[in-house]
């Protein structure tokens, strides 16, 4: 673990957590640019494709990388969790960006916004949730 300056750890885990979630901001962020500003499709499609492709790429990083330690439930299993949680999180998160647009901030900000909120949760859904450790059996008493 990494020690920061108040004597706190910062777990190996989150680092690749944050580190995964950052591939799938930036390359959501380019692909949303390259569509909204250089393609002039609108701010909702032009999400939906950044989120198709950030989406796949965080699963892998997270799921392989960042808890890989913890694949005791089957594939569909952290798949489906996966699907459901950031199905949620993506209704939400087109809420943040669409608000913020409506009344005048762009998405481009509106996009940073929501990644500050969406770094908490999706580590608490991740972590407990969707990959979560393997609960150790207690031992029996005789």
């Amino acid at each position: 673990m990494k020690q920061t300056t108040k004597g706190r750890k910062i777990s190996p885990q989150f680092v690749k957590y944050i580190a995964g979630g950052s591939l799938y901001f930036w390359v959501g962020y380019g692909v949303f640019a390259l569509c909204y500003s250089v393609f002039n499709f609108n701010w909702l499609p032009s999400k939906i494709a950044a989120d198709a492709i950030g989406w796949s790429l965080n699963y892998v990083a997270q799921r392989f990388w960042a808890f890989s330690g913890q694949h005791h439930l089957s594939e569909m299993q952290h798949a489906g969790r996966y699907v459901f949680i950031e199905s949620i999180g993506f209704g939400l998160d087109y809420a943040i960006i669409g608000g913020l647009k409506a009344i005048g901030i762009t998405p481009y900000v509106g996009f940073f916004i929501s990644a500050g909120f969406f770094t908490v949760w999706s580590w608490f859904w991740y972590k407990y949730w969707v990959f979560p450790e393997q609960k150790k059996a207690r031992p029996q008493l005789k």
